[in-house]
């Protein structure tokens, strides 16, 4: 097992690597080397992220692509993963394009040394769409982006590349189906004064993780191919059409054409209710890990943390565990599990900022003594962000995405059959 350092001397060698980062540029999401650790110690908390299921996950989704290529989204550091060690593993794994949501995110990447293509697609008045056209940043567009995107292309004298969005249903960004001819009309004009080039149209789906309203789904196919249809004989001519999310890279193969847009599944996680990640050879990459913090014997009806939501059964030992809803572990997950030592608890009690309680069920000091590894999901426990997310009442995009700054991103690359090690104590 190593970790990803933040200045890798592998760069020069590797697709989508630029160089190394500035001298003194620690870009977001590599926080974590095998020198700061050797430095500090063992991190008190930890997501661990094995990069070597990113590949994996990667690999997997474009054999269900392929000849579509396939767009790894690292928005939102990348998902909570860490962008740039997760952006370099998937195109190192063969994905041949980054989607991100901000142009910032992208500026991040293009820091870092990446020169892989990339689109941002959500913009605001302020977004800094000069930068993008500089840095050869794809930029989505519904409509009123074309004019400040095309100013900047002017003032650069370089073209800017853009991807028109329509929008199929799903309500939120992307041009509505009355306005399009117009707005085509209007992208075909900038794209003949040479001021941008239209290299894509894409939508995206809105109910392709419910297979029950697969009508629905066949509805927005049907918008989307229209759209593309009048942007032809509107004289564009995009090289890519992209509007398959992870659920319909694994359900809908006709919605694959020719790129598709992976977030979620590079995650290692699944987007259905109902069926594991296992069932499409995905594998979670992340690891939330701690240690125990206090071990301590209570009497029987004791409460335990805010508004005694939990009483003890019987005389027990309290396991203190030192991760809260400060580090983005969710207040509303009552009963949530956690592994401590191998075996398997839940959460007593209400989750508090900083800390939550279990309750280990015997008076026996020697189980989950302080200093015992503690996982709250992860594939060495077995527990899965699902399993979070339902305890929760939301999903596991949200979970994984919210675990925040304080807790450190270790970046790990393990070999076949081999865990991810136990950087915050002793193994499970």
């Amino acid at each position: 097992m190593s970790a990803d350092h933040v200045t890798d001397p592998r760069a020069d060698h590797q697709p989508g690597f630029r160089g190394n980062p500035r001298p003194g540029h620690t870009p977001t999401g590599s926080s974590s080397t095998t020198a700061a650790l050797k430095r500090t110690g063992p991190a008190e908390r930890a997501a661990v992220v094995d990069l070597a299921a990113i590949r994996h996950n990667v690999a997997a989704l474009r054999s269900w692509v392929q000849p579509a290529a396939l767009m790894a989204v690292v928005k939102a550091d990348g998902y909570g993963h860490g962008a740039v060690p997760v952006a370099r593993a998937a195109l190192d794994a063969g994905a041949t394009w980054l989607g991100l949501a901000h142009v910032s995110e992208a500026l991040e990447l293009r820091e870092a040394g990446i020169s892989a293509p990339m689109l941002a697609w959500l913009h605001t008045r302020d977004t800094p769409f000069g930068r993008a056209v500089e840095e050869n940043i794809d930029l989505g567009a519904s409509g009123w982006e074309l004019e400040p995107i095309a100013a900047a292309a002017q003032r650069l004298e370089r073209p800017a590349r853009v991807h028109l969005k329509i929008d199929t249903g799903l309500g939120r960004n992307g041009c509505t189906r009355e306005d399009w001819p117009q707005v085509v009309a209007h992208a075909a004009e900038l794209q003949e004064s040479g001021l941008i080039r239209v290299v894509g149209i894409f939508s995206h789906l809105a109910v392709a993780d419910e297979e029950e309203r697969e009508a629905e789904t066949d509805e927005q196919l049907e918008l989307f191919h229209a759209a593309v249809e009048t942007a032809r004989a509107g004289g564009l001519n995009p090289d890519v059409r992209h509007i398959a999310n992870t659920p319909g890279i694994l359900d809908r193969p006709d919605s694959h054409l020719d790129l598709v847009r992976a977030g979620l599944g590079i995650y290692g996680l699944t987007p259905f209710t109902d069926r594991p990640a296992a069932d499409f050879d995905l594998r979670p990459a992340m690891s939330v890990t701690t240690t125990v913090a206090q071990n301590k014997a209570v009497a029987a009806d004791h409460g335990v943390s805010y508004g005694y939501r939990y009483r003890t059964a019987a005389a027990t030992r309290l396991a203190l565990i030192p991760l809260g809803y400060g580090d983005g572990v969710p207040r509303a997950a009552l009963d949530a599990p956690v592994s401590i030592g191998g075996r398997r608890y839940e959460v007593a009690g209400r989750i508090a900022m900083d800390q939550f309680v279990v309750d280990l069920g015997t008076e026996d000091p020697a189980v989950a003594p302080v200093g015992a590894a503690v996982e709250l999901f992860g594939p060495k426990s077995g527990i899965t962000a699902d399993e979070w997310a339902s305890a929760a009442g939301t999903i596991n995009y949200e979970l994984v995405t919210r675990i925040g700054s304080r807790v450190p991103r270790i970046h790990v690359d393990t070999q076949p059959g081999e865990d991810t090690g136990a950087p915050t104590g002793p193994g499970l």
